[in-house]
């Protein structure tokens, strides 16, 4: 006689055998202000897209939903010129690919979806729909997320000293850390701006993003007029990594790997003076690929911190999650949402109207 036990099946079993019902897809544009900076770029808007999925599966006893954000990080800055560097997928080539994958997602078994994510070649896309596959996990849903984050703060000419104490004193109290991005003023101004941010707390500790913009003169000369036991590292402070490792050759200051990563071909290996991975799954790929990254990574003594796409709302909390569950000690560097003038998902968990429209709808029925 068997027991209760060995005819149940797992809450996960449940979930990977259940029946994909129906797919969405939106696409939203939001409005940003101030501008964010995409390397020394600006971008004034963030367009991507939103896929959810309904399960149906007769052991569930009802249908399950989830969202995901899926927003390459492309597309033209506030001068009309293509932005460089980041994803190389256009928004309107990820569109195609999934008015052509997700139809056939329909009365499939969850599980279907996480393979195509194996073999889609647009990162984006590979990311969004490996996310989705892990979104229905109890290992995701119940996830504990840190609620700490690493705050951004770059040079804005018109900020006063009064409103860049303020903005500093309301940190939380847990706060130890904080990004800065550079490469994007005068070193003159820069070096006076980060001056003033430890005057107002001298005990924080500065995450550095050049975005690859000094050269290796510039890049020494900006730090050695900076104090050094301040600086965690500095991300990609140069070009090449050839340059950057003279950075760290000739101060000592650790250097960590962002865009470097976005390179399809990327495989990790460690030198010296290299402190942490940035890791923006949305330019890097499906999950899988991230998991295996950072264990590689962590062998070496390497940080992962995760960090945002400029995603919305929606990608943006999913992010923290994942976060907390792959770099469970780090506090990911998230805090990219000031600047959006509408979120993308409201506070019922259902789309914002304003900021999105339906693209395709797939279904059994």
């Amino acid at each position: 006689m068997h027991t209760d036990d060995n005819n149940e099946t797992s809450s996960l079993e449940k979930v990977e055998l259940a029946i994909i019902s129906e797919l969405t897809l939106h696409r939203y544009q939001i409005p940003l202000s101030p501008t964010l900076p995409v390397a020394t770029q600006r971008i004034d808007q963030r367009s991507g897209l939103v896929i959810s999925a309904q399960l149906n599966h007769a052991q569930l006893n009802h249908a399950q939903c989830e969202s995901v954000e899926i927003s390459p990080l492309s597309g033209v800055d506030t001068n009309n010129k293509p932005l460089v560097g980041f994803s190389e997928e256009s928004l309107e080539q990820v569109i195609a690919l999934l008015q052509q994958q997700l139809p056939l997602l329909i009365n499939k078994p969850l599980t279907e979806l996480a393979n195509i994510a194996s073999e889609i070649k647009l990162p984006s896309a590979a990311f969004g729909l490996s996310l989705l596959a892990t979104k229905f996990s109890s290992a995701f849903q119940y996830a504990h997320v840190d609620d700490r984050k690493i705050s951004l703060f770059y040079y804005q000419p018109n900020t006063t000293n009064e409103a860049l104490a303020a903005k500093i004193n309301a940190l939380p109290k847990r706060t130890y850390a904080i990004k800065v991005k550079v490469a994007q003023a005068s070193i003159e101004q820069e070096i006076q701006f980060i001056h003033q941010i430890l005057s107002i707390n001298p005990k924080l500790k500065l995450r550095l993003d050049a975005n690859q913009g000094f050269s290796a003169e510039q890049a020494i000369e900006f730090l050695a007029c900076l104090p050094k036991a301040s600086i965690e590292y500095i991300e990609e402070p140069c070009q090449t990594l050839k340059e950057s490792r003279m950075v760290y050759q000739a101060l000592k200051i650790p250097f960590a790997l962002d865009e470097t990563l976005n390179d399809a071909d990327y495989q990790f290996t460690m030198f010296d003076g290299l402190a942490a991975l940035i890791i923006k799954p949305m330019i890097i790929g499906n999950i899988d690929k991230l998991a295996k990254l950072i264990e590689t990574a962590t062998e070496h003594g390497v940080r992962c911190i995760f960090s945002s796409s400029l995603e919305a709302n929606l990608g943006i909390n999913d992010l923290a999650t994942l976060a907390a569950q792959l770099t469970p000690d780090e506090i990911p560097g998230l805090d990219t949402l000031a600047n959006f003038s509408e979120p993308l998902m409201l506070e019922n968990n259902q789309l914002n109207p304003q900021v999105t429209q339906l693209i395709n709808r797939y279904t059994n029925e």
